[in-house]
């Protein structure tokens, strides 16, 4: 993993993402899949998804989370 500044470790960096506005809401927020596998790692990532109830997708080259339980329908 690749260093941090010292005023942000993965937790904190993981926390902000998924306490963020959005997140609260219950909406959605996306992350590259390298900059998550780089600052805390897949396995921290989507056990903390997974803690907090929400669900998380991969797309290309981006992790959403769903900050919520409600099921996930593709439209198209």
């Amino acid at each position: 993993m690749t260093h941090l500044p010292d005023h942000l470790t993965p937790e904190i960096w993981l926390t902000q993402l998924l306490s963020s506005a959005e997140a609260q809401k219950g909406g959605v927020v996306k992350r590259q899949i390298r900059d998550v596998e780089r600052l805390v790692g897949y396995d921290a990532f989507i056990a903390e998804v997974h803690r907090r109830g929400f669900q998380a997708v991969r797309n290309g080259r981006h992790y959403v989370v769903f900050c919520n339980d409600l099921p996930i329908r593709r439209v198209r």
